[in-house]
């Protein structure tokens, strides 16, 4: 029997899984080439190292097809409709932080809050005869905090690149976007709602709900969970 654990296959992010993991006895390590995504565990038997892009990893435990992933919780969050039913968080690792945020124009001086930004948003489809757009990746955990807090008259525009110069050029009003230290966003003239804090993102180990965890896989499973302390 084995259990398959999926990490981050390159950058900051696998380093310090990596380091996560062998603080707490289990080595992982990178094998064959760079360009190869394949790798080795010791510390305890029976687990395999699948070497995945972050974005993948939650598609790959909601399928089952991996017993354990680490990748960031908006992620998780973002790709996987009803996410605590496909998968369980096992622990926050400390790492990889950074908060998906609401953020407006600085020049917005009257604009503080979600009910301000209702308020624009109802102003701006009357005065332009559209939507205030939104440029974000992240259209499920935006859509959703929204709707929530009752927030209307406004359309979401993917934005798969620098989502925080969408507003400098003009191809949106407002954006959502993750930001650990903020100045990317004070660069391009953009403030955060002092309530639009969406979700404060970590990389986080994760157990798949759907994997086979039937006979030795369970087993394996408890020493492992014993061996991290998790």
């Amino acid at each position: 029997m084995t259990i398959k654990l999926g990490v981050p296959s390159k950058g900051r992010l696998m380093d310090k899984t990596f380091d996560w993991f062998g603080a707490r006895g289990v080595v992982l390590s990178k094998t064959g080439s760079e360009r190869e995504y394949t790798g080795a565990v010791d510390g305890v038997d029976g687990v395999e190292l699948v070497l995945l892009s972050a974005g993948e990893i939650p598609r790959e435990l909601a399928a089952g097809r991996i017993h354990l992933g680490v990748t960031g919780s908006d992620l998780v969050r973002e790709k996987l409709a009803n996410w605590d039913r496909r998968v369980k968080d096992v622990a926050p690792m400390g790492f990889g932080g950074a908060d998906l945020i609401i953020a407006v124009p600085n020049f917005w001086v009257d604009v503080d809050t979600l009910d301000d930004l209702d308020a624009v948003a109802a102003a701006f489809r009357k005065a332009h005869g559209f939507r205030l757009r939104i440029a974000t990746k992240y259209h499920r955990l935006v859509r959703d905090f929204l709707q929530a807090n009752g927030v209307a008259d406004y359309q979401l525009v993917d934005s798969q690149g620098a989502t925080e110069g969408t507003v400098r050029n003009e191809t949106a009003e407002a954006i959502a976007d993750i930001t650990s230290t903020g100045e990317t966003l004070r660069a391009n003239g953009l403030k955060i709602l002092s309530d639009g804090l969406i979700h404060s993102s970590q990389a986080t180990l994760f157990k798949s709900r759907s994997a086979d965890w039937d006979g030795g896989n369970r087993d394996i499973w408890r020493k492992l969970e014993q061996v991290l302390g998790v």
